[in-house]
């Protein structure tokens, strides 16, 4: 039988570019080549694409994939060349240009089958400040929060800050993820300094009402049959889960399953499924909830293309279910031909 190809696209233009060459190459030591020959394309810093590896077999563990600072620029290729009929894409890309609707209707519009959520949930979900609203009217529970936009009066969402939310809260890029650009303020100025730090990622800008809480994840997989894990928590040896602590420092561990009531777990994966659900979501996500010490549960935010290294909680929580990395992987590339499918069908 003659082998599948699968384009692994990896890079990008976002802040976190790094975490997507993590995630690309654990993802292509972890494939089904009696299924799959791989292609892998990079997304420069700059947005071009090169060409780089392709594989028949598993690479070895020091093989490493093209970054920016490796990068071979004779290999250029315009966009549309990854087109391959028959073929799958996967990209493990994160933040925008990439988790943002962008790169899904780019795929869309060559016809292509990808795996991950289609264009509107993606562009949706990515923005943080739209997730809440839709969220809010689907009735799924969320901390207190303003928002400011660059360009609008700053002293006014101050003040709003102020009246709504008590210190500590926390400033967010409304379009990055992997904790880019995040930072606790304790007072005023700090967060007049984390409002600057957030412009230089995004324009809209989310200020939440800090919580005393533990971080707790379910894994969502599935299209018109959503399927949840159950919740697993990270435990930190920082102040706050950032960048730094995620992918460089790892200074994180993991309990899988979380250390909490079965109820409040049964509760959350309920919340996670509403929330993919509202937000038009298929193949895959991570909800991410905190969990308060009397019990409350509020949803943080969704993922649709959660970190995929070899110590990412999602496919983690999925190996707890009893479904492998490799397995996982082939189940994506399933749904996303499923989608494809689904989408072409509705053009008549």
């Amino acid at each position: 039988m003659s082998k599948q190809t699968l384009i692994l696209l990896y890079g990008g233009r976002s802040a976190e570019r790094e975490v997507s060459v993590l995630s690309a190459e654990s993802v292509m030591r972890a494939i089904n080549y009696d299924r799959f020959f791989v292609k892998t394309y990079f997304i420069s810093q700059t947005g071009d694409f090169i060409k780089t590896q392709e594989f028949v077999s598993q690479p070895g563990v020091d093989e490493k994939l093209m970054t920016n600072d490796t990068l071979d620029s004779r290999q250029k290729i315009k966009p549309s060349d990854i087109y391959e009929e028959g073929a799958v894409v996967f990209p493990v890309l994160h933040g925008p240009m990439g988790e943002d609707g962008s790169i899904q209707g780019f795929l869309e519009v060559l016809k292509m089958p990808y795996v991950g959520t289609n264009v509107l949930a993606s562009s949706v979900a990515m923005d943080k400040i739209s997730t809440k609203r839709i969220l809010e009217s689907a009735g799924v529970p969320q901390v207190a929060y303003t928002v400011y936009i660059e360009g609008e009066d700053l002293e006014a969402c101050l003040a709003e800050t102020a009246t709504k939310l008590a210190y500590p809260v926390f400033v967010k890029p409304a379009n990055m993820g992997s904790s880019v650009g995040i930072s606790k303020a304790e007072n005023e100025v700090q967060l007049r300094e984390a409002i600057d730090l957030a412009l230089k990622y995004d324009s809209r800008i989310l200020i939440e009402q800090g919580v005393v809480a533990r971080e707790i994840e379910v894994g969502i997989l599935g299209n018109q049959d959503v399927k949840t894990t159950l919740p697993g928590e990270v435990v930190k040896d920082v102040e706050f889960y950032d960048y730094q602590a995620k992918y460089i420092d790892n200074k994180i561990t993991m309990d899988i399953p979380a250390k909490m009531d079965a109820a409040d777990m049964e509760t959350m994966r309920n919340y996670a499924s509403q929330a993919f659900r509202a937000l038009g979501g298929c193949g895959l996500a991570r909800c991410d909830f905190f969990y308060t010490a009397d019990g409350q549960i509020y949803l943080n935010e969704l993922n649709t293309m959660p970190g995929f290294t070899q110590w990412s909680m999602y496919p983690l929580l999925w190996e707890n279910m009893g479904l492998t990395y490799s397995n996982l992987i082939e189940e994506l590339v399933n749904l996303g031909q499923e989608m494809f499918v689904k989408r072409e069908s509705h053009l008549i």
